[in-house]
This record gives structure tokens, C-alpha cells and sequence, in this order.
């Protein structure tokens, strides 16, 4: 019973020491700190031009956003949940006729889901879309697709699994009185499919939550 006992303690010793050195290890930088991600969130409402190669088009975008930010590891999760639908047609005896009528939207209404999961994050803007008002500092997000959906189903437009790829940025003015360094975000789809329905123009947004604190580089 006595070795029982001795053997025991020595096992929970053991189990104590391991976990105490582990603990020491990883506060002077021996394990990545587990910490709270750098979270953005916001809305965008854009257009779809008519386009020959985009069927049914022009259609207008409404949806939010979110962004999950790891400095430490350099990567994010991305999601957008989209509205979408497409507009009537002026009658045939119209001037002039079939034109697209801004008067009858919701046409093949329908929504999608989008998904980036553990990209990297690049800090800089190039190849970002421009904005009217020049941004002048931000982040860009690139890789391919985890997840599109088309009213919650794999969208026909895309193979299985997703091939189609996007860029993300997150831009604004300097860190300075008067201006938000983190104010606006664009999405911009690449082939081979999604940009066939969403267009190959960026799609605007707006930033609404971000954090007050610099990150990333920008510390």
C-alpha cells in the first residue's frame, strides 16, 4: 500500500513540474501565446454591371461582413452572407424596349454565403482597388475559397470543392486626428467561376467594428 501510495505521488509530481515548465516555456516565447483575435465587422452594397458574360445581370449585393484577425501566426478567417437578386426588363412596346427597369428589383432574389479560412494576410495595399477618396494605409487578405454558396447549396457557378478565388482589403486613412485608418473594405472574386456571377469589379463595404488599438504592423 505504502509503494502505492509513494508511486502516486510521484506521478502527480511529475504531471505538476511538466506542467509548470510548459507554462514557463510558452511566456518567454518557447510556445505561440493563445490570444483573442483582432476582430473587424461591417456591411457593403454594391452592383453587378451588365455584362454579356454575366447571365442575368445587372444584379445589386447587399450583406455583411466579418474578419477574424492572428497577427501572431499572420493568417484570418473571412465570412460575407449576401443578398442578391437581378431587375425587370422594360416591355417590348417600351422606349426603349427590354431595357433593364431600375423600378422592378428582386428578380431571382437569392442569397450566398462566402468563406476564407486560415489565409495569409499581406500588409500592404498593393493591387487593392482604388476608392475615390485615395485610402492611405491598410491590409489585403488572397486565397481561394473554403466555402460559396447559392441559397445555402454548393453554388452552380462554382465546382465542388471551390476553386474560385478572392481578395479581401481593408483600407483608410492615417492613424491621425480626424480620420480612421481602418473605414473601408473591398472584395474582389477571380476565376475560374465566381467572378462569371459576381463580376470581376470590386465589390465595396464598409468598416464598422474594428479595433482601437494598433496590430500587425501597425503597432
Amino acid at each position: 500500500m505504502k509503494s502505492k501510495t509513494v508511486a502516486s505521488t510521484v506521478r502527480a509530481l511529475s504531471l505538476l513540474l511538466l506542467v509548470s515548465a510548459t507554462s514557463a516555456w510558452a511566456q518567454h516565447g518557447g510556445l505561440p501565446q493563445e490570444r483573442k483575435p483582432i476582430h473587424f465587422s461591417g456591411l457593403f452594397n454594391d452592383y453587378v454591371p451588365l455584362s454579356a458574360t454575366i447571365s442575368g445581370s445587372p444584379y445589386e449585393m447587399h450583406g455583411q461582413w466579418s474578419m477574424d484577425l492572428h497577427p501572431e501566426f499572420g493568417t484570418a478567417d473571412f465570412a460575407a452572407d449576401m443578398t442578391m437578386s437581378g431587375f425587370g426588363r422594360t416591355p417590348a412596346n417600351a422606349t426603349p424596349p427590354n431595357a433593364v427597369d431600375p423600378t422592378q428589383p428582386l428578380v431571382n432574389p437569392h442569397t450566398h454565403h462566402i468563406k476564407l479560412t486560415n489565409v495569409r494576410i499581406t500588409w500592404d495595399m498593393i493591387g487593392c482597388p482604388p476608392w475615390g477618396t485615395p485610402t492611405l494605409q491598410g491590409f489585403q487578405l488572397n486565397g481561394t475559397v473554403s466555402l460559396i454558396t447559392g441559397n445555402g447549396s454548393i453554388g452552380t457557378f462554382e465546382p465542388n470543392p471551390p476553386q474560385s478565388t478572392l481578395q479581401v482589403c481593408v483600407s483608410g486613412g492615417n492613424d491621425v486626428q480626424f480620420s480612421i485608418p481602418n473605414s473601408n473594405m473591398t472584395m474582389v472574386f477571380a476565376g475560374p467561376a465566381a467572378n462569371k456571377h459576381f463580376g470581376p469589379q470590386a465589390i465595396h463595404g464598409v468598416v464598422r467594428i474594428a479595433p482601437t488599438e494598433p496590430f500587425g504592423i501597425f503597432r
